[in-house]
Order: C-alpha cells, then sequence, then structure tokens
C-alpha cells in the first residue's frame, strides 16, 4: 500500500505541474485578482475531484462514459459555460476590474466557477478512470475504500500545487499591474484561456 501511493504521489505532483487547462486558470486569476482569488479557485477546481472519487469508486464513470449521448451532452454543457464565463470578461472593464487590486469575484464565486469547471469537463471522469485503478495495491479487496484514499491523496497534492502557484503568481501581482496596459493584457488572457479550455473539453 505504502510504495502504490508513494507511486501515486509522485504522479499525481508531475500531473499538477505540467501546464494544462487547471493550474493555468489558477495561474491567471492569481495574476490577475491576487493569490486568495488563485486559491479560491483551486479550493472549487479541487472539491468536484470529490464528485469524480464517488462515481468511480460506484462504478458510474464507466456507465456515463459508455454512453455516448450522456459523454457529449457534458462536454457541450461544460464548453458553453467556458464560453459563457469568457462572454463575461469580455464584457467588462479591463482598467477597474483587472487593475485593481480588489478581486473583481468574491472567493464564494470563484469556488463556484472552479467547481462547476472541474463537474463539467468530462475529461476529468475520463482521467480518474484511466488513472486511478492501475494504482489500487489491492483489487480483489475493498477497492470503494482504495478509490478514496487514492482520490484524497489526489486533492490533498493537487491543492498544494496550485496553492503554491496561486501565491507564487500572486506575490507578482502588485509588479504587473504597474504598467498602463497590463489590466488589459490580463483581460484578454483571461478570455483565452477560457476558450482554450472550452475547445480542449470539445476536442476527442
Amino acid at each position: 500500500m505504502i510504495e502504490h501511493l508513494y507511486l501515486f504521489i509522485l504522479a499525481t505532483l508531475a500531473l499538477a505541474l505540467s501546464p494544462g487547462p487547471d493550474n493555468i486558470y489558477v495561474l491567471t486569476q492569481s495574476l490577475t485578482n491576487g493569490a486568495k482569488s488563485g486559491i479560491a479557485t483551486t479550493a472549487g477546481l479541487i472539491s468536484g475531484c470529490i464528485v469524480h472519487t464517488t462515481l468511480l469508486a460506484f462504478g458510474v464513470s464507466a456507465l456515463i462514459t459508455a454512453s455516448e449521448t450522456l459523454f457529449y451532452a457534458i462536454k457541450i454543457l461544460g464548453a458553453l459555460y467556458l464560453l459563457y464565463l469568457a462572454y463575461k470578461v469580455f464584457k467588462s472593464d479591463a482598467e477597474i476590474s483587472y487593475a485593481n487590486s480588489a478581486p473583481e469575484k468574491s472567493t464564494r464565486e470563484l469556488f463556484k466557477i472552479g467547481v462547476i469547471m472541474n463537474l463539467l469537463n468530462p475529461k476529468v471522469m475520463i482521467f480518474f478512470l484511466a488513472f486511478f485503478p492501475a494504482f489500487l495495491w489491492d483489487p480483489s479487496e475493498n477497492t470503494v475504500l482504495q478509490f478514496y484514499i487514492l482520490g484524497m491523496t489526489f486533492m490533498v497534492v493537487s491543492f498544494l500545487t496550485f496553492s503554491a502557484i496561486a501565491l507564487l503568481a500572486g506575490s507578482i501581482k502588485r509588479f504587473l499591474t504597474q504598467g498602463k496596459t497590463v489590466g488589459l493584457v490580463l483581460k484578454w488572457l483571461q478570455i483565452l484561456v477560457f476558450v482554450g479550455i472550452a475547445l480542449y473539453i470539445m476536442i476527442p
């Protein structure tokens, strides 16, 4: 068990540090609104993993991914939600919302967005389905408990890693916001990230 968990932690850490839609989104939130906003977003993204872990543990993920219609519907919902967020950023005032030190959204709102983004991304479900079973230390025993242990471990490692990214990005925010055009650049960076994640979800 210990050996499997050790390898799982290393694999999770490597994945969390690899450039991907989630940590890039946390990075842009932290650069735009500060470390607190990045950590709130991280908490939301990670909390959604509880649902994916539960679905995986009780076999629901396999049923959902086996239904092409249901799976495609989830992908469309996720992509539309992200495009909606991109539109809201586009309609905002870059100078007021991004050059100001105060976050545009409350931590509760950012947490909710993170949860919804995670739950409406079916690729997270597929990732859990493909990644977790390889680290079961005894498939003949209680796999539900093992999946929950792996799920909680994944959440802790990912939260700590993403939070470190948020703190680092937040610490350099005040230097970036001194430029006159930084607000506009960060605004469009957020839009590109939202659209990029939406396209990532829809790509087969």
